[in-house]
């Protein structure tokens, strides 16, 4: 009897000892002790270089009248997404590439999954709601304005991000559910949903079911809304007659084209391509590439091409020069 109670309260001391991780350790680029300086700096560079751009971006939009579009109002938001999700992951990057403590707080690591998967979650929906944007754009110039009025950019905007919280909130509560027990060490540098998975001591199988629908859900949705946008747009462009409706309408759509690739190439990498153990160094690769590269890529894709944009920014140049020299 003894025996059993005894074995009990074990079991017991044993179940509550292992939900109650404090920490966990991040072991980054640690495989590479003779490049962590190399990589610091090349990270600094881009991490600087991205946050730059993205408020720089934001700012331009402001300031200029011309830029008051549906479609700028929209990018603003994405640089700003942008910003704000490199900003979760970038800086403890960087710390754990300077310093010998790779520790961070469970409540910490819980705290940048939530953010990080918001912001993810927000930016592929916010490609979703620019793609519909192109739709109306081509199939119905004449009452873009009209159709795309600012309540209706404001209330999807507020849409996109209210349900990224909503799943983000979901998926976040499911791993607070779980138990978590040593070894507390997670072969990546960010709190990513699998690898927190890899050291829990529960059963996994609902929280990665759940993850696999809530994924499959967003990535559908929004692949479905981009699409139907740009298959209603080619239809359109080939019943235009002109010779020069077809180079216009790419002119117009190769930008986003190109932002919804790269974004939604790397997340079906990461997710559906990158499974094994001996891909853990490529996962960390295409992680750097999501959550830094890609923030700074997209305000060239879109910047770069618009003369308007350039033109803000040789004057902002300009008016540089000219306070310097008085």
């Amino acid at each position: 009897m003894n025996s059993v109670v005894s074995s009990n309260r074990s079991q017991r001391w044993n179940e509550g000892n292992r939900s109650m991780v404090s920490s966990f350790i991040l072991l980054a680029f640690s495989e590479f002790p003779h490049l962590q300086v190399p990589l610091f700096l090349g990270f600094l560079i881009i991490y600087t270089v991205t946050v730059l751009e993205n408020l720089g971006m934001i700012f331009i939009i402001r300031i200029n009248p011309k830029l008051h579009t549906p479609m700028y109002f929209f990018l603003s938001h994405l640089s700003f997404v942008d910003f704000c999700y490199t900003s979760v992951i970038a800086p403890k990057l960087l710390d754990l590439l300077l310093v010998e403590d790779k520790t961070i707080s469970f409540e910490g690591c819980m705290a940048q999954y939530f953010l990080g998967c918001t912001f993810v979650i927000t930016e592929m929906f916010m490609l979703a709601v620019m793609a519909y944007d192109r739709f109306v754009a081509v199939c119905n110039p004449l009452l873009y304005t009209v159709a795309m009025s600012h309540q209706l950019c404001s209330l999807l905007v507020v849409v996109t991000y209210i349900w990224a919280v909503l799943f983000s909130s979901t998926l976040t509560y499911i791993l607070l559910q779980l138990s978590y027990c040593g070894p507390n060490v997670i072969n990546h540098f960010c709190c990513e949903y699998s690898a927190l998975l890899s050291v829990s001591c529960s059963d996994t199988s609902f929280s990665q079911t759940a993850c696999l629908i809530i994924s499959m859900l967003n990535e559908a949705c929004c692949l479905l809304i981009i699409i139907t946008s740009y298959a209603f747009i080619v239809v359109t462009v080939i019943k235009i007659p002109t010779k020069g409706a077809l180079r216009k309408a790419f002119s117009t759509c190769a930008s986003h084209l190109t932002a919804i690739g790269v974004c939604h190439g790397i997340v079906l990498l990461l997710y559906c391509v990158l499974k094994s153990k001996s891909s853990l160094f490529l996962v960390k690769v295409a992680t750097v590439f999501h959550s830094m590269v890609i923030p700074m890529l997209n305000t060239f894709i879109y910047s770069f091409r618009n003369k308007d944009v350039k033109e803000t920014l040789r004057k902002l140049v300009y008016l540089k020069y000219i306070f310097r020299s008085i």
